[in-house]
């Protein structure tokens, strides 16, 4: 198999572990690269950048009256100042990051477990749920999926506060086996019956930031899940699952198709990946199993990147941050994203977001462009407007290999603006499409 060159590969590894190369990072080899990002120490940049303690949201008016409607205006404007205040952080945090990889797996996991705030109602609960998918999310499957299955926000999002023993709600029982850790058509409905009844008793306030598990309210007879019989709790539920032959190549398919190719791995491929996740379900090995593959450096292994983790890239290499901007500059970062379909803390369902080609629309196209030339205006640009070939060195900084003859036809048309050049660069399919 003929693979793609080492700078491509190394270019390809901040891509898929991070959100894409800072200046200087393609000049590291592969191994050196691939172990920087894989076992991540101390970053200054994250220390830099804490997690912002939002506080509980604003209480929520009761009935009906005009005092209580401005009241509840009021609160409306508080929550969505806190949910606008936890998405710039972590933009902030993606940008400012010097090892990229942390958040790029917080971010995946992110759209795994994926948790809106929507439903959720309180920004400091999707920030801690964030903070264990950072700290958890290169370790072992089991700790994670365990932190998942009774983590406040999720709780919340997936109705776990209604699961109480003679009255169970199926619907975390039922994603968690579909979309979480065995797939479709792994498990029966009486499978997700006695799941929930497994599962009743944990129970979260939006103003405190840990559930709570109430014995009263769970059920502690025996259930019969996937075979088994057991008085089953939340723990002994994911074990079991997780346990499943079809897990592990589920999670490592999950993993593949997001960091390395829309097509599924070959099947021996996937035997080795699943046998470096092995019975530790250990996402650093996997991870590291995926970068030595020789699949891994497949010119044909194309990624679409999603909204988040182009903006994210882009900003990254161009210098500018989130929180740096105008109150104005954050409004029109949001409602690019938006227009783009991706916000963080906001999946438009349990199932995440979508893949691939369906970024490529033309109204995403439109709000790419604005959000391009937002960043043009803010990034420091002079050692390209000094370059005397600004083309190539507009894709130095992006870590663009080479454009296309159609491309670089484009850039040379805008050559005399920088900042017109930087903003069609980053919307040029060489930069959109991870190679």
């Amino acid at each position: 198999m003929a693979g793609i060159s080492e700078r491509a590969a190394v270019r390809r590894l901040h891509d898929r572990f991070g959100f894409g190369p800072r200046p200087g990072d393609l000049d590291r080899g592969f191994a050196e690269t691939a172990a920087r990002l894989l076992t991540p120490g101390d970053d200054a940049g994250a220390k830099a950048t804490p997690i912002p303690q939002l506080g509980a949201p604003p209480d929520r008016p009761g009935k009906q009256n005009k005092q209580d409607k401005a009241a509840k205006q009021a609160a409306a404007k508080q929550l969505q100042g806190q949910a606008t205040q936890a998405v710039i952080w972590w933009l902030d945090r993606m940008v400012a990051a010097e090892i990229a990889s942390v958040e790029r797996l917080t971010w995946f996991w992110h759209g795994h477990f994926a948790t809106s705030e929507q439903k959720v109602k309180s920004p400091q609960l999707m920030l801690a749920q964030n903070q264990a998918q950072r700290t958890l999310g290169m370790g072992g499957f089991t700790a994670l999926a365990q932190a998942m299955i009774v983590d406040p926000a999720m709780l919340l999002w997936l109705d776990g506060n209604s699961n109480r023993a003679g009255k169970p709600n199926e619907n975390l029982a039922r994603e968690f086996m579909e979309l979480f850790a065995l797939g479709v058509g792994h498990y029966s409905e009486n499978d997700v019956r006695e799941a929930a009844r497994a599962l009743t008793g944990w129970t979260a306030k939006r103003d405190t930031t840990t559930a709570q598990f109430a014995a009263k309210r769970h059920d502690n007879t025996a259930k019969s899940i996937l075979g088994a019989t057991k008085d089953f709790d939340a723990k002994s539920f994911v074990e079991l699952v997780l346990s499943r032959p079809e897990s592990a190549p589920f999670v490592v398919g999950r993993l593949w198709f997001r960091l390395v190719s829309p097509a599924p791995p070959p099947a021996d491929v996937l035997n080795r990946l699943v046998a470096a996740y092995g019975g530790a379900r250990d996402i650093r090995a996997l991870l590291t199993a995926i970068a030595a593959e020789p699949l891994f450096r497949d010119p044909s292994t194309a990624l679409v990147k999603q909204p988040v983790e182009w903006l994210a890239g882009l900003m990254r290499a161009l210098g500018v941050r989130p929180a740096r901007l105008d109150e104005k500059g954050k409004t029109q970062l949001l409602a690019g994203l938006r227009g783009m379909g991706q916000v963080p803390f906001s999946p438009p369902s349990v199932g995440g977001w979508a893949a691939g080609g369906a970024w490529l629309t033309t109204s995403a196209g439109v709000a790419r462009l604005h959000l391009a030339q937002l960043v043009a205006q803010h990034a420091d640009l002079g050692a390209v407007e000094k370059a005397s070939d600004k083309a190539a060195a507009i894709g130095d900084l992006l870590g663009v290999d080479a454009w296309s003859d159609r491309t670089r036809a484009a850039l040379a048309g805008v050559a005399g603006d920088v900042k017109q050049l930087s903003t069609v660069a980053a919307c040029a399919p060489e930069y959109v499409v991870s190679g």
